[in-house]
Parts: structure tokens; sequence; C-alpha cells
């Protein structure tokens, strides 16, 4: 992640739908929006902020596929090749004495796989430094909405009076 430099402007909404509602005003209106937080998720917010759709489904499909196919080598390669036994009059290659495992290392692959992806796209881990909040309200009962004042060509006060007018209930100046 990359650290926090330079003069931001936050506006500090009341209502998670007055937040909604003003990013595409704000956007319209030319201004840059650095990020939004709030303490839950905004279903449409990502669209209204111009974030593509994830591919995090994609990743955990083929954490998925990775699961079932070293299941499936493993059990196939040991029970059927390398140690054959004949179990119950089954063949030694039966797949579907395979399917409860095979399952259950799919699910296991996808969540490690889907955590460990989730770390390393959000910057997390060991020795992360993580930058200070723009507002400490921001995770309990406020939304906040932070503009980067050097990526913006509006003036400070044009910004500020934007905010206001799409429902921000405080505008204060934030340096880093």
């Amino acid at each position: 992640m990359a650290e926090l430099s330079g003069k931001y402007l936050v506006g500090v909404y009341d209502d998670d739908d007055t937040v909604l509602h003003a990013v595409p005003k704000l956007r319209k209106a030319g201004v840059k929006i650095k990020e939004v937080y709030s303490p839950f998720p905004i279903h449409g917010l990502d669209e209204a902020l111009g974030h593509p759709r994830t591919r995090i489904g994609i990743a955990a499909f083929m954490f998925g596929v990775t699961g079932c196919c070293v299941a499936l080598t493993l059990m196939i390669w040991t029970m059927g090749i390398d140690w054959p036994m004949i179990v119950g009059g089954k063949d030694p290659i039966s797949i579907p004495n395979y399917i409860p495992i095979t399952f259950e290392l799919t699910v296991l692959f996808t969540a490690f796989g889907m955590v460990t992806t989730f770390f390393i796209s959000n910057g997390l881990g060991p020795g992360t430094h993580f930058h200070p909040r723009f507002d400490l309200r921001s995770t309990d009962n406020k939304f906040v909405m932070a503009i980067d004042l050097g990526r913006n060509s509006m003036s400070e006060d044009e910004i500020s009076r934007a905010l206001r007018d799409s429902g921000a209930e405080e505008v204060n100046i934030k340096q880093f």
C-alpha cells in the first residue's frame, strides 16, 4: 500500500445513502475521490467510485480446482498405483470413494488460498504499517470521503462547497 502524504479534504457524512448518492454528484462535478471509508460495506459504492469489477471469484475457482486435482492425484496415485489395495471388493481406483476427501481438500485449498489472496491484495501481512485514519469515527458510525487536494484541479473552496452541497455534515482538512 502506498504511504499517505499530502493534504486531504475530508467530508464526514452521517448516512450511507447520502454518501452513496454524493459520490456520483462529486465525480460528475470533476472531483477526484481518493477513497470512501465506512463502518460497514455499502452495496453499489464500488461502482459509484468507478472501481473495476473484482476478479477474486476467478482466484477462488482456481484454488478450488487446484485442491480438487491435488486430492484426486494423491488418492489415485497412493491407492491405485503406488500401493493398490482391494477394500470391500472394490476397484483400487474407485472415484466415488474419493468424493468426500476431494470435497474437503477443494474447500481447504480455496479457504487458505483466499485468505492469502486477501492479505496480499490488500497489502497486509507481517511488518505492515497502517496509515493513519482520516477520521476516527469512520469505524464507528460515520462515513468519510477523502479527497486528495494534490490530484484535483479544483480549488479547496470549490471542493469544500461541493462536499457540503452533497450532504456532508463536516468538511475538514487533514495533512499527512
